[in-house]
């Protein structure tokens, strides 16, 4: 193991990350009784031009009036882009208004470091003149070729970030990619054309301690095909899924919970391997297989993610 070690951040039970127009105050309401663990209030791409001062008043109000901790989730909220001028008064406001309850602010298509260091700024600052306790934390979204290609120094940030985003929608308008659907995939391709632009992102966010979650799946009449694209991003590391859709958080959550078997496993792993110690040896065996220290931590990061999900 290097000298030089990035221990994770920020813990957050993310399986689910459930996108909210904050125009529609009714859906936000739905969100804050339903069974995602995240949701993010939107005031970016799903509000209209006209809508968006009200949107971010709905948003404050949403966050001041609803408890969202006590409900199990973590809330967050979408601001503008930097390259728009709603981003700043998006920032005044909701951390002006109701920063002592909002967990992060979602900061859309990040492309260079400075773009998190302007919002930083701004949150450090507030923060500071009304005395909040309170930590906001930032989250970033990956979406644009200039993001992707930075993504590596992105993840380096420090400071208040915790978790990048792939977002597939803007990622494919950028990269000028043929497709389909929605985080789907094209079927010319031999294969799935995210797979190396979210294994970039993921290995990004494991090297400095950020959490890696998976963005939309645009067709919501077709949960297989959301399920697919959540067993692969978690194969290659992601912790959670985007829902645009209400009926996209129970499948997020089902992907990425471990099955109880899983979980049986992992408590079997750490008892062997500590047998193994007690007897002065390093590895053991568990039905007929090799395990070791490097299976330890695999089973540990079981062990986590299942104890935050019972404690949810």
């Amino acid at each position: 193991m290097s000298h030089t070690l990035h221990p994770l951040r920020k813990q957050r039970l993310q399986r689910s990350e459930l996108a909210v127009p904050a125009s529609n105050p009714t859906m936000i309401d739905k969100a804050a009784e339903g069974p995602a663990d995240y949701v993010f209030l939107d005031l970016e791409d799903a509000i209209a031009p006209s809508e968006k001062e009200q949107a971010r008043k709905n948003a404050i109000q949403a966050l001041n009036d609803i408890d969202w901790a006590a409900k199990g989730k973590t809330v967050s909220v979408r601001i503008n882009g930097l390259d728009t001028h709603y981003m700043y008064r998006d920032v005044v406001d909701v951390m002006e208004q109701a920063g002592a309850r909002v967990h992060t602010l979602l900061v859309p298509k990040v492309g260079v470091t400075g773009d998190l260091y302007m919002v930083e700024a701004m949150v450090n600052q507030i923060e500071q003149a009304k005395g909040y306790t309170n930590r906001v934390g930032l989250e970033a979204l990956i979406e644009t070729a200039l993001g992707m290609a930075n993504v590596e120094a992105i993840a380096q940030f420090g400071g208040r970030l915790e978790a990048l985003h792939f977002g597939v929608a803007d990622f494919a308008a950028s990269m000028r990619a043929r497709t389909t659907n929605i985080g789907g995939l094209n079927p010319h391709y031999p294969g799935d054309q995210w797979h190396a632009s979210i294994s970039r992102m993921v290995v990004a966010c494991r090297a400095y301690g950020l959490r890696a979650i998976d963005g939309p799946f645009g067709d919501f009449s077709d949960p297989e095909g959301y399920k697919d694209g959540a067993r692969r991003a978690a194969a290659l590391g992601c912790e959670g899924k985007w829902a645009i859709h209400p009926t996209q958080v129970a499948l997020a959550n089902e992907v990425f919970s471990p099955p109880d078997t899983e979980v049986t496993r992992a408590r079997r792993i750490i008892e062997e391997l500590k047998k193994a110690a007690d007897m002065g040896k390093g590895a053991a065996q568990l039905d007929g297989r090799m395990i070791d220290a490097a299976s330890e931590k695999m089973a540990m990061n079981v062990l986590v993610l299942a104890d935050a999900i019972a404690a949810r």
